[in-house]
């Protein structure tokens, strides 16, 4: 009966943290292949779905208020739909153990950066 418990209040945990901007899918991701046993592959499909909501609802906010940089969408989109698709067919062709290590140092690289935020 509680089985649902744990997933459902990390998820509700991971969609606030989101909402303040610091990356709940992340944490998201490593609550989901650390402590609840999901595979690498179905928890990295979970997080791009809980990330298109607030993908969508961020682009609409920034249409509305006018901080869209159009030129730079435009040379953006088109490297990035590629990048996602080279991304997605090396997720599928790759064995999960081989990904899971440099997917590791991305998650520390990015955590110590947060630490130690670079001067402007």
């Amino acid at each position: 009966m509680t089985d649902w418990l744990l997933p459902f209040l990390c998820g509700l945990g991971a969609s606030i943290i989101s909402a303040w901007g610091v990356g709940g899918g992340t944490l998201l991701l490593l609550v989901m292949t650390l402590f609840l046993g999901v595979d690498q592959r179905t928890a990295q499909g979970i997080n791009l779905l809980f990330f298109l909501p607030t993908a969508a609802s961020a682009l609409l906010c920034h249409i509305r208020n006018g901080y869209l940089d159009k030129p730079t969408l435009r040379n953006a989109v088109p490297p990035a739909v590629v990048f996602a698709a080279l991304g997605a067919w090396a997720a599928t062709a790759v064995d999960v153990a081989v990904l899971r290590k440099p997917f590791g140092v991305y998650l520390l690289l990015s955590g110590v950066s947060l630490l130690w935020p670079r001067k402007q």
